[in-house]
């Protein structure tokens, strides 16, 4: 296994000094939320200056870190939905997930994880069924631009506490399943697994031949082994299944500082190997 970490808990913009911490801390990649490359709001990722982008590939590779991919792929946008009925909305969001694949490999990354629960929130009367469609409709037109740039769109399910669309490792599946495409394949997330009516060891096992990409966190939104969820099931899970991808920790709570929470992180998820 492979730990990264969310670099969005760290100051704005993205600076060498970040880079540097984190490598120091322990970490070998580092995952981006698209909005740290400009302050701009709303956000657009076809109006970062392709030398910012190089220039963030460049910071990281000189701290010894590989930028793995980005999340929060629609956050702070404006006018994007991904299961939208408006073929407008629908060519306008894929158009937009084009441009994004193409950044994210021009960072280095190869994960591009789909969260955003913002943005894919059940519209009135659309039902589950439908959205699913939408949304699927939305990401095979994506697939080109993945294919081309070796770059894997990874299905997030979230918790009720977050939105009300693909709430399981199972419907995250079915979604990947509707696309049916290689580049289109299943994030899991230790909080949004803690919300299921199944341990999560099981879960893992369940979802393991589609799981490309694994974030680490507990459901207090504060990092692995910092909150009541025991991680030794977890990571011994993972190492039975012979998951080699990244563990990366994103938290959501940055107390007692993003410092502290990478350190204190990294130190519980290695106690579990």
């Amino acid at each position: 296994m492979k730990y990264a970490i969310c670099h969005e808990m760290f100051e704005n913009p993205i600076a060498a000094k970040t880079f540097q911490l984190i490598r120091e801390i322990g970490y070998t990649g580092v995952e981006l939320a698209p909005f740290t490359l400009a302050d701009d709001e709303p956000f657009d990722v076809r109006k970062v200056n392709s030398e910012t982008i190089l220039d963030t590939r460049r910071l990281a590779e000189a701290a010894g870190l590989e930028v793995i991919g980005l999340h929060w792929l629609l956050a702070k946008t404006d006018g994007l939905y991904l299961n939208s009925p408006d073929p407008r909305i629908q060519n306008a969001t894929t158009d937009y997930f084009t441009a994004m694949v193409e950044c994210c490999a021009a960072l280095g990354g190869k994960i591009m994880v789909l969260g955003s629960p913002q943005q894919r929130n059940l519209l009135p009367g659309i039902t589950h069924e439908q959205a699913e469609m939408h949304a699927a409709s939305v990401l095979k037109g994506v697939m080109p631009a993945c294919e081309k740039h070796q770059v894997t769109i990874a299905v997030e399910p979230l918790s009720p506490a977050e939105g009300d669309f693909l709430l399981t490792a199972e419907a995250g599946i079915r979604l990947a399943q509707l696309v049916d495409s290689p580049y289109c394949q299943l994030h899991l997330d230790v909080k949004a697994m803690s919300s299921e009516n199944r341990p999560i060891p099981e879960i893992l096992s369940t979802s393991s031949e589609w799981m490309v990409h694994f974030h680490a966190n507990d459901a207090n939104l504060l990092g692995p082994g910092m909150g009541e969820i025991d991680f030794h099931p977890i990571m011994a899970k993972l190492r039975e299944l012979q998951y080699e991808n990244w563990v990366s920790v994103e938290v959501f709570i940055y107390e007692p500082s993003p410092e502290e929470i990478a350190r204190t992180s990294l130190a519980n998820l290695m106690a579990c190997v």
